[in-house]
């Protein structure tokens, strides 16, 4: 990453798009103290990113492509030991999260589809109504329904909820994000609010 300088205002649903390997992840490791920065500073929830605590992570959800999860478990069991970290865990919305996405409370997360794993781990992160969801390219290798299932859940259960989100696919943003910020070789090339962005460009076809 190189001078990257960017606000996420509060409410927001912003979209940090970019090619693969252009810093997306990276970006979202020092924002979740994963990676310390070699210079600079970044601040989440008023606090500074190398010293996010339980306060801090009990009010944020972070969802990965590449997420581990403990595959013994089942749906049910993951979620029951996950609620005790959360002061905030909401059983009655974890029940309708559950229905929601028809996740089976018996199924071992090992036996789970992709789709249905990143269903159960948005599940898990939505129940306890956090301040700022984070998801480092949830939608890689799903297809159409199971995304469009997925950005309906999301949207329908983080109404005040701030929203980061990265992904190498603008059409994906498109259709929810209010600001998009678009990374480039590690670094930022655009930042702004949708609408805008979508004011300044044109397609334009020319016919014969």
């Amino acid at each position: 990453l190189n001078g990257i300088s960017l606000d996420v205002p509060e409410g927001s649903i912003y979209g940090l798009i970019g090619p693969n390997g252009a810093g997306k992840t990276t970006t979202i490791k020092v924002l979740m103290n994963i990676f310390p920065p070699t210079s600079g500073r970044s601040e989440v929830l008023e606090a500074d990113s190398r010293r996010l605590g339980p306060s801090q992570f009990a009010q944020i959800g972070y969802v990965s492509e590449n997420q581990e999860l403990p595959e013994w478990m089942t749906v049910g069991y993951f979620l029951d030991y996950l609620a005790p970290f959360y002061p905030t865990w909401d059983q009655a919305l974890a029940a309708e999260l559950l229905r929601q996405f028809q996740l089976p409370l018996d199924g071992k997360l090992k036996h789970l589809s992709r789709g249905m794993r990143m269903k159960a781990s948005l599940a898990s992160s939505l129940a306890y109504r956090p301040r700022l969801i984070v998801l480092d390219e949830p939608f890689t290798g799903l297809d159409a329904l199971v995304r469009d299932e997925l950005i309906e859940g999301l949207l329908a259960r983080a109404e005040n909820t701030t929203i980061f989100i990265s992904s190498h696919d603008l059409g994906e943003m498109e259709s929810f994000a209010s600001h998009i910020g678009y990374l480039d070789n590690g670094r930022l090339r655009i930042s702004e609010e949708l609408e805008q962005l979508s004011a300044r460009f044109r397609e334009v076809v020319l016919r014969s």
